[in-house]
């Protein structure tokens, strides 16, 4: 048994996760998503990485995932806990150094032009689970207030020595294929694994999103 700790983007929440979670526990895992405190304007990076490190504890082995926004995090909760693997998925490349505000200038981020919430994000997503998951979201991203986390300096000096993959989706209209493969190759120096679906694939093909966790390898 596998547990997969599962963090959402910006304007998310553990929720968004739900459907990937059922399908891991159907096929005998364990799982960990976690809602990261952006709610405190004093809250760091690194405080988000603890939240998620405290509710995994001492669960093992451990494959961690970063969805979106949630790339600035998974990295940091690797560098903290030991984990057999890094799963990135349609997610945010951080650099030393580098702020999250400044990551859409530095990497070239294309504008999608697309107003519409689910026109972006979630266009494969049946419309009633789509809208049940924005207003939760909605809610939630009222009180957000990420003044530090989203302006402080990504704060570890290099990648963490873990097995790394990204997972890039072909539907994805925020991160769009072309500029994806261009920012995967540029900061990590892999190839990305790529499937259908749109930037909310855990909620429009949440088996086929399991299916592709549970086949990274997380012995040792």
């Amino acid at each position: 048994m596998t547990t997969y700790a599962l963090i959402h983007g910006g304007g998310g929440s553990g929720l968004d996760w739900h459907l990937v979670e059922a399908e891991l526990r159907d096929r005998g895992h364990d799982t960990v998503a976690v809602t990261l405190p952006m709610s405190d304007p004093n809250e760091t990076l690194w405080d988000y990485a603890d939240a998620v490190v405290r509710e995994i504890g001492e669960r093992r082995p451990l494959v961690v995932v970063a969805h979106s926004w949630g790339g600035f995090v998974g990295p940091l909760v690797c560098a903290r806990v030991e984990a057999a693997a890094l799963v990135m998925l349609t997610a945010m490349i951080p650099t030393p150094g580098e702020p999250p505000a400044q990551w859409w200038e530095r990497t070239g981020h294309p504008s999608p032009g697309i107003e519409d919430e689910y026109e972006l994000y979630l266009q494969d997503v049946p419309r009633d689970l789509a809208e049940r998951v924005l207003a939760h979201d909605r809610a939630l991203a009222e009180k957000m207030s990420m003044d530090v986390a989203y302006n402080q300096p990504w704060p570890l000096d290099a990648w963490p020595d873990v097995p790394t993959r990204y997972l890039l989706c072909r539907d994805d209209r925020f991160f769009p294929p072309e500029f994806t493969r261009r920012h995967v190759r540029e900061r990590l120096g892999i190839v990305p694994d790529e499937m259908p679906g749109g930037h909310m694939v855990m909620l429009s093909r949440p088996g086929e999103v399991a299916d592709y966790l549970a086949g990274v390898p997380a012995a040792g």
